[in-house]
């Protein structure tokens, strides 16, 4: 049975959600949060055994955090939970479902690929340490004026960036870029809203230049702000800057569900 969870199933959840990734898992962090945001579903079987939960905008369907007990794999229970939030798309009338898929992880990308998701783009996570400087020069406002990406990550979440959503960024002074060439690079900045002192960066990468300018900003801002982690993300890479770290690729699959 498919379910939507209740604060008392976090006991149980996290008994399987510990040993995730090599580093541990991040679910008992963001397990509150998504209590409180709705949308988080279990399937159980006289215990929660899996869980996944779901953002609905009102032109995409965003999953995340699909786990499933070890002991109960291989019973299509993870699929079982995406089709459940496709469903529930379909009768809000949205159009595209999301998930993001570590580039190495074969079993998920296959279900995705079983389920009719297809490879949309590839995005690298990169970690920056801060650090204390003044050799930038960046500019704020719109940078824009054509060719606007359909994306950018807010907490982790691909959210849609329309003209509503650029205007609030742009009055929060999130959106920042250098335009020393032709080729602009723009970093759209943002809180974690679920781990503290994170920020978050979507980074479109322009020349090498204004992509410098960018990160030493970046360094600046978050020793300024005294940020414990700088997570970005961008669909370029990165070699030959100090104190950037790749860490994971992933890919954006997604679904059209009419």
């Amino acid at each position: 049975m498919i379910r939507e969870a209740i604060s008392s199933d976090k006991f149980e959840v996290l008994k399987f959600c510990q040993n995730t990734f090599s580093w541990g898992d991040y679910i008992k962090e963001v397990w509150d949060h998504w209590i409180s945001e709705g949308d988080l579903f279990v399937v159980e079987k006289n215990q929660p055994i899996g869980i996944c939960h779901a953002v609905f905008y009102p032109t995409q369907a965003w999953i995340e955090g699909i786990r499933i007990n070890p002991d109960f794999r291989r019973q299509s229970l993870a699929s079982k939970l995406v089709k459940n939030v496709e469903s529930i798309s379909k009768q809000k009338g949205i159009p595209i479902s999301l998930m993001l898929i570590d580039t190495e992880n074969e079993p998920s990308l296959l279900m995705a690929k079983q389920l009719g998701y297809k490879i949309s783009e590839t995005w690298k996570f990169y970690s920056l340490q801060s650090q204390k400087n003044n050799d930038f020069e960046i500019s704020l406002g719109n940078p824009f004026q054509k060719n606007k990406p359909t994306h950018y990550v807010k907490s982790w979440r691909w959210v849609p960036l329309n003209e509503k959503e650029i205007s609030l960024l742009i009055s929060q002074n999130n959106i920042v870029y250098s335009d020393t060439t032709n080729n602009k690079s723009v970093a759209i900045l943002g809180e974690s809203e679920h781990f503290d002192n994170t920020l978050i960066v979507t980074l479109f990468a322009g020349s090498e230049s204004d992509t410098k300018n960018i990160l030493l900003f970046l360094q600046n801002f978050g020793a300024e702000k005294q940020y414990k982690r700088i997570q970005i993300l961008s669909k370029e890479s990165f070699s030959n800057f100090n104190n950037l770290e790749h860490r994971l690729t992933f890919h954006l699959v997604q679904k059209l569900l009419s």
